[in-house]
This record gives C-alpha cells, structure tokens and sequence, in this order.
C-alpha cells in the first residue's frame, strides 16, 4: 500500500492508502493541517492531541450540517415530485372523464 506523510501543526505523521488515492490523501491533510493551524493561533498550542480532537469535532459538525442539509432537499424534492405525480394524475383522471363522456354520450 502506498503511504504519504503528512504535515500536521509542523509534525509529521505517515499514513497508509489505497493505489490512487495518495493525491487526494494528501489534500485532506493540507486541510487539516490548515484548520489546525487557525484552530493553534486562536486557542495557542494547547497540544496536538487536543488540537486534532477540536478540528475533528469542527469537520464533524460540519458533516452533520451538510447531511441535514441535503436530508432537507431531498425531502423538499420529494415534496415537489409527489406534488407534480398528484397532479398528473388529475390530469389523466380528467381526460378519462372527457373520453368516458363521450363513450356515453349517444
């Protein structure tokens, strides 16, 4: 397996990858180690462990944000198509009631 290093608040950390993914692995740590760093200059060196602990908990709120975002969508979406079925239905039901009125009609 392909291992990169990454640079997190200035200490080097070596991780394991899948074949392919060592650009994008290296990506997420640059943005880890840059929330980090604003993390250190606001709060001070408080510790990497606590460092890393404190950017996880933003990037999982974040998470949690995004995904009750895009539960929200898809539910306003599924909204819409259930209102634009219903009214297909009424349509077609109204052009069956035209035919049927004119089947009757002598």
């Amino acid at each position: 397996m392909p291992k990169v290093t990454l640079s997190i608040n200035g200490r080097p950390y070596d991780v394991t990858c899948d074949p392919g993914q060592e650009q994008h692995v290296m990506t997420l740590g640059r943005d880890i180690d840059e929330r980090v760093g604003k993390l250190a200059e606001s709060v001070g060196q408080v510790g990497d462990n606590r460092l890393l602990l404190m950017a996880a908990l933003i990037i999982s709120d974040e998470l949690e944000t995004t995904r009750a975002s895009a539960n929200d969508a898809a539910r306003r979406a599924g909204e819409a198509e259930s209102g634009r079925a219903a009214e297909q239905v009424e349509r077609t039901a109204r052009r069956i009631d035209a035919i049927a009125a004119r089947l009757e009609a002598p």
